[in-house]
């Protein structure tokens, strides 16, 4: 496969290529005063240096099992229970169109029943779009996505959509325009029904306020992770099979793990970011959640690429395919450390048997660590604050309206110098290879960690327990998913278990970047073999009913 990054590679910054040499001798040295802040120096540094790594993946020796296939005609009588890739088939077959599962749907979308707080509001034209998709599958016109209904994430603009990034400051803002990830996913075919609740700017606490919690449809005492809120319980509740995300810490990855589904958060640069509101923009992923590896495959393979407006992303897509096959003498890497420290033990239970059923898919399972995590962690806070008192110093004013969440971290963003936040920027090119020399030394293809370090935390108090001990969610939830949005990692969240509450849990699985087929093909063939992703929340719950 051709180089992605070919085309760069005469413009890295010789200062930045010395000191990686440096690093060599010292993982993570004090950044030389030459060394350029520009966050686009480190993404273009790594891109060079792992151009050559998206063919590197090993030869398959053998077909793993095939995943079991869901009938057409039970997708038909339950589209709700159905996958993107079930979906797609069942219209290919004739058992069921476009127009009869938006119009299952549809009641999930606009009734007040439980789960009703992951919808915030239904987009205009899903019966319009659903007709014109009915008619493309029966003249054999159907585009990759054609007829596949989505939500999408409140920062993320729907064309002629109120879109208010779950905030008070926002008003009935109306997008002027689709996004590029939602444009991209129109003309796929695909059809976007409804705006899905985030936390307040992709950041605030659990309890939204302008709309409210969004309750884990598992159990309506917890939450569901965010910032994705609404995406995650929406897919958990089966009231839609595909949704945007966002993740600047986790955002993707922790509803994935509380709520039982997948999702990836893409190399940095593979999506671009054009029309969603930022965050902390040299943190920002945008990417698929769905039920499956093999759905994210398909919805990320039209998404990605650049777009000319978001500098960050580029023209020349690595592939992004799902191929299980894959696994078979593949070598992952499994840390210990800070990735098993404070995590429950019904995770690490999880994270066990995992590793297990790789080594019987005939993957190699290697030993590895990371250097200076503790302190990366705190450089991931730091560049997070000083970029979120950037996008939001303009509500300083205004800073009443902000949730106590958002209030909270807005607080506090100021607190960071502009010293620690460049020392903070240049330091990452070197984390970024001193990560991936790791990987190299080992001979490691994928990482898998454990998922979130325990269930679902309570709504009341905000607590999520590990081993019985309550530790503040905030303790928890970004422990092991900040550090590769730092870095720009490929991650891919899926579900591993049942902890003895009846939560769902989940593993990571990290690759290099522009190595997303990676992880997607590890996670498929995982996914062949197990039936985590199967598993539904109680019915009462996932149907709306009203006696909770």
């Amino acid at each position: 496969m051709t180089d992605v990054f070919a085309v760069v590679r005469g413009t890295i910054a010789p200062q930045l290529e010395q000191a990686l040499r440096d690093s060599r001798a010292n993982p993570l040295p004090a950044a030389p005063s030459s060394l350029p802040a520009e966050p686009g120096h480190s993404h273009a540094l790594f891109a060079r240096l792992l151009g050559a790594a998206v063919d590197a993946a090993p030869a398959p020796a053998a077909p793993t099992p095939a995943a079991p296939v869901r009938a057409t005609t039970d997708t038909a009588s339950d589209p709700a229970a159905a996958s993107v890739t079930e979906l797609l088939a069942a219209y290919r077959d004739g058992a069921t169109t476009p127009t009869a599962v938006v119009a299952a749907l549809a009641p999930h979308w606009t009734s007040d029943a439980v789960w009703s707080d992951a919808v915030l509001r239904p987009v205009d034209g899903a019966e319009q779009a659903a007709a014109e998709s009915t008619r493309r599958w029966a003249a054999g016109d159907a585009r990759p996505l054609e007829g596949i209904p989505f939500a999408v994430k409140d920062i993320i603009d729907v064309a002629d959509t109120v879109v208010t990034s779950g905030s008070l400051q926002t008003g009935d803002r109306v997008a002027p325009a689709d996004a590029t990830v939602v444009a991209r996913l129109r003309a796929a075919g695909a059809i976007p029904v409804f705006m899905a609740a985030t936390t307040e700017f992709a950041c605030g606490g659990p309890h939204n306020a302008r709309y409210g919690a969004v309750r884990n449809p598992w159990d309506p005492e917890r939450w569901t992770g965010g910032s994705s809120t609404g995406s995650g319980s929406a897919l958990a509740a089966r009231i839609v099979p595909l949704a945007l995300g966002s993740d600047t810490g986790g955002s993707i990855r922790v509803p994935s793990a509380l709520c039982g589904t997948t999702g990836i958060k893409p190399t940095y640069g593979l999506v671009p970011r054009t029309g969603v509101a930022s965050l902390s923009w040299t943190l920002d992923h945008v990417g698929p959640m769905a039920r499956t590896a093999e759905d994210l495959a398909l919805v990320l393979a039209v998404i990605a690429g650049g777009d000319g407006e978001d500098p960050t992303t580029h023209t020349a897509v690595p592939l992004v395919e799902a191929a299980p096959d894959r696994v078979v003498g593949l070598r992952i890497g499994v840390p210990r450390g800070w990735f098993t420290e404070r995590v429950d033990g019904a995770v690490l239970d999880a994270h066990t048997a995992a590793i297990d059923g790789f080594r019987g898919l005939g993957a190699t399972i290697v030993p590895i660590e990371f250097d200076d995590l503790e302190a990366i962690d705190a450089e991931c806070w730091t560049v997070f604050y000083g970029e979120l008192a950037a996008n939001q110093e303009a509500n300083a004013d205004t800073a009443d309206l902000f949730d106590a969440g958002t209030r909270a971290r807005f607080d506090v963003a100021f607190t960071p110098t502009a010293a620690d936040y460049l020392r903070a920027l240049r330091r990452r090119p070197l984390v970024q290879a001193a990560m991936v020399r790791r990987m190299d030394e080992a001979g490691v293809d994928v990482v898998l960690t454990p998922g979130i370090g325990a269930t679902a935390p309570r709504l009341d108090d905000l607590t999520m327990s590990v081993d019985g001990v309550p530790y503040n969610l905030h303790d928890v939830v970004p422990r092991n998913t900040r550090l590769f949005d730092y870095v720009g990692f490929p991650a891919l969240m899926m579900p591993a278990g049942t902890a003895p509450d009846g939560l769902p849990v989940g593993v990571q699985l990290v690759a290099r970047p522009w190595d997303d087929r990676l992880v997607l093909s590890a996670a498929a063939a995982f996914q062949a073999v197990t039936d985590h992703h199967h598993r539904v929340p109680p019915a009462s719950a996932t149907r709306g009913s009203t006696d909770q």
